[in-house]
């Protein structure tokens, strides 16, 4: 789906080389991808394939090591760590496989804080993200900190925190892991909803097969290049 010929995030021969014990390991080789407003994507592929690094490299987390990368027509390769930073706030939403919320914040103060971020009013921060957590099925957490939650219970938590405040870009590593199928099938329905009514683009680098078989297109990688690009 292409919006006036614009792109979600695009790369341009991307190199992301890591030096580990004096060798240099290359974790992406050339990439070269193109990914259109509203897409649903999933970057699959064998652990150590270069997926979780591919999609940091999207979301400015990592720099290239060689190439170009950008969102939405802008080139990040040499932005600020500033402006990174703003770009992330403002267009894209993250969730990690380590979930990364803060241990001193509720859930709900969790999945709300980058609409704090934002200026969002407080009583509109917690209707969202209120309504958000009714969906996912976890409504009744709310109060409960980090450590008082499970896994899974995280998980939905920083899905949560990532597509509140509908963002133009998702970039999500592993969403449905520590989930039983319920709960898995509730995230999913929920940015697929997203994706579809909003046409916010998402790129996920999973194994989940229910995941894959949602996907619109699948990107295989093999030691960091792509091995296939197919829509279906």
């Amino acid at each position: 789906m292409i919006e006036n010929g614009r792109t979600a995030v695009r790369t341009e021969d991307v190199w992301k080389i890591f030096e580990h014990d004096g060798m240099a390991v290359e974790a992406v080789r050339g990439v070269t991808v193109r990914i259109d407003p509203g897409e649903f994507v999933v970057l699959a592929g064998p652990s150590g394939s270069g997926k979780t690094t591919l999609l940091n490299l999207f979301g400015g987390l990592h720099r290239p090591s060689r190439g170009r990368v950008w969102v939405d027509e802008q080139d990040i390769s040499d932005l600020s760590e500033h402006d990174l930073s703003r770009l992330r706030l403002m267009r894209i939403g993250f969730v990690f496989q380590a979930y990364n919320l803060l241990p001193i914040l509720t859930a709900l103060e969790n999945a709300e804080f980058s609409l704090l971020l934002r200026g969002v009013p407080a009583d509109e921060r917690e209707r969202r993200v209120r309504a958000l957590f009714e969906k996912i099925g976890i409504a009744n957490l709310d109060d409960r900190r980090p450590s008082k939650l499970s896994g899974g219970q995280q998980q939905r938590v920083a899905v949560a925190r990532a597509v509140v405040g509908e963002p133009a870009l998702v970039l999500a590593d592993e969403p449905t892991a520590n989930l039983d199928s319920a709960a898995s099938g509730a995230l999913l329905d929920v940015m697929t909803q997203l994706n579809e009514e909003l046409g916010t683009t998402f790129v996920f680098a999973t194994h989940d097969q229910e995941l894959m078989a949602r996907a619109k297109r699948i990107v295989r990688l093999v030691d960091g290049a792509i091995a296939s690009d197919q829509r279906q």
